[in-house]
């Protein structure tokens, strides 16, 4: 029997002794080579293209000499305004890509010994930069498409006599035409996964929402492959659709959704695993997560710890994560 990629030393190319014991300059000039991966780690000025530059000494900045901007390796990125040394970003990083199901912030702070609140921002930070890396990607070839639900699980009253059995056909048929057997707080997880390929997704209130996402992101003339859910029904004129029954087959004549059920699999075992609460404005986030790790689960963890900072220092400021908690207590 095959080994399993994780299993196997080549995946250990990255570790925490390693990433200390080189140090913080070791660690700065990573940051460096990944910022300017064309000029192997010399600045270049983002405003002007410059190359030519003073540095400043401290502080690691730089000021260029055409438009006498002052720079550094992580202005203008996800990374800006930090307070963290390059090595403990990357022992962070390090840490926060060697979890196969996700790393809670909890974890995440007590490793590195960072406040809760930094924690959560410091992951959210870095699922922005997994968000990005597939903004504008388009799918193609082989598609598999597919929902699951999320939360909306509606708690039964502490008395027998006033619980609900929302299990019964006519309640069902009342709770249909006024949802009331699902909290407000359901969503509706789409994956679209290209077989070798990339994978997007996005939550919605209802799966049907996820026709036009679907003809968003991906190529016409694709091979779609899909469960008998009718709303699946009005992508048959843009795309090659193949559909499965699964209550008849969960594979038949090479029509198959696994590995869309692969990732539902993988952000279950994240959430119920390492997050236990999941809001759902935050679910897109989390499914970013569990995306890129089911797209890139056969590198190894420096390969991985590269990738996404380099994502990250590719990425603008996050309007989202930046001040979060003085805006929550503003």
């Amino acid at each position: 029997m095959a080994q399993h990629i994780l299993l196997s030393a080549a995946a250990r190319t990255l570790s925490l002794k390693a990433i200390f014991s080189e140090g913080e300059e070791a660690a700065y000039r990573g940051f460096c080579r990944l910022r300017w991966p064309g000029t192997s780690g010399d600045p270049i000025c983002p405003a002007c293209g410059c190359v030519d530059v003073y540095d400043l000494g401290s502080g690691r900045r730089f000021k260029w000499a055409a438009c006498h901007r002052r720079f550094s390796v992580t202005s203008g990125t996800i990374f800006a305004s930090g307070k963290r040394s390059s090595v403990d970003l990357v022992g962070a990083i390090c840490l926060f890509v060697n979890a196969a199901t996700g790393l809670s912030a909890v974890q995440l702070s007590g490793d590195r010994d960072v406040q809760h609140k930094t924690a959560i921002v410091l992951m959210h930070k870095r699922r922005d930069a997994m968000t990005a890396q597939t903004r504008d990607h388009r799918l193609d070839g082989e598609v598999e498409g597919d929902g699951a639900a999320w939360r909306g699980y509606v708690r039964p009253a502490n008395l027998r006599e006033q619980r609900v059995d929302r299990r019964r056909l006519a309640h069902r048929r009342l709770a249909h035409r006024r949802l009331v057997h699902r909290s407000g707080k359901r969503r509706i997880g789409v994956v679209l996964r290209q077989g070798g390929g990339r994978t997007v997704t996005r939550p919605f209130l209802r799966e049907a929402q996820g026709v036009g996402f679907a003809r968003k992101r991906i190529a016409p003339g694709t091979m779609v492959l899909a469960d008998e859910i009718a709303h699946w029904d009005l992508l048959e004129p843009d795309f090659d659709m193949r559909r499965i029954n699964h209550s008849e087959a969960y594979s038949r004549d090479g029509v198959q959704t696994t590995l869309a059920e692969s990732f539902f699999s993988r952000l279950r075992r994240m959430i119920g695993g390492q997050h236990l609460k999941v809001e759902g404005r935050y679910l897109d986030a989390y499914a970013a997560h569990a995306a890129w790790r089911e797209d890139h689960r056969e590198e190894s963890n420096g390969q991985r710890t590269d990738r996404l900072i380099g994502g990250a220092l590719a990425s603008p400021v996050s309007r989202s994560w930046k001040g979060y908690w003085h805006r929550r207590a503003a």
